[in-house]
């Protein structure tokens, strides 16, 4: 029996791995501004939402930005990075995520998504797993995005289970303190010395195991 009533997954770096075509089509909309981009300056957006970055790279430009301007900005990131996705299928899951999933709903526990993406439905009916959530977050419908503490409560507020109750699995820094603060366990993915404040850290899916945490 597990102590939890409810797993609530990161998509981005948990389930898939969307971070090149982010890459991508941040890297056009950046050099098309003048700013330089690469892989380190991309590691700097991991978690944010589309308009935090958004200001991250134009606060690299040598001009300032009307708020109409920045929103045709990240519109035109955006509609790049639809297009790149358009080819995404299940063969984009990540090792061991269907496996985590189906074991989370094996033990009767509720299971739920928070994504900053606005993209978060698409991405999920291109991988042919929408059915196994119970409900998902994503940032069209929350106010702050991570490291607020918002997109995880509210997951859980929908799902019917107290937030001392939950697992959240992140791979970002931003990802795991959302989680701290909303007051629930937080298992990350990645490297122990990156994700200092999660309670239990693997490197994928594959190694998830429910009794241990």
């Amino acid at each position: 029996m597990s102590r939890f009533k409810a797993v609530i997954f990161d998509l981005d770096g948990v389930i898939t791995d969307t971070a090149h075509y982010h890459y991508l089509a941040w890297k056009q909309l950046a050099e098309s501004q003048g700013v330089h981009f690469d892989h380190a300056f991309n590691e700097n957006l991991k978690g944010i939402d589309r308009m935090g970055s958004l200001d991250l790279i134009l606060a690299s430009s040598s001009r300032t930005y009307t708020p109409e301007e920045k929103l045709a900005l990240a519109d035109a990131k955006n509609l790049h990075y639809q297009e790149l996705i358009a080819t995404m299928s299940s063969k984009d899951l990540l090792p061991g995520a269907v496996e985590a999933l189906d074991t989370v709903r094996r033990a009767g526990l509720r299971i739920g998504l928070a994504s900053v993406s606005k993209n978060a439905f698409t991405v999920l009916e291109r991988l042919g797993i929408t059915d196994k959530f119970d409900y998902v977050v994503d940032a069209a419908i929350i106010a702050r995005g991570k490291p607020d503490p918002e997109i995880f409560l509210k997951a859980a507020r929908e799902l019917g289970v107290a937030p001392a109750d939950c697992l959240g699995v992140e791979d970002a820094v931003a990802g795991v303190a959302s989680i701290k603060s909303a007051g629930m366990f937080a298992l990350g993915i990645g490297h122990p010395f990156v994700l200092t404040e999660a309670d239990v850290v693997i490197t994928s899916l594959k190694e998830f195991n429910l009794a241990a945490y």
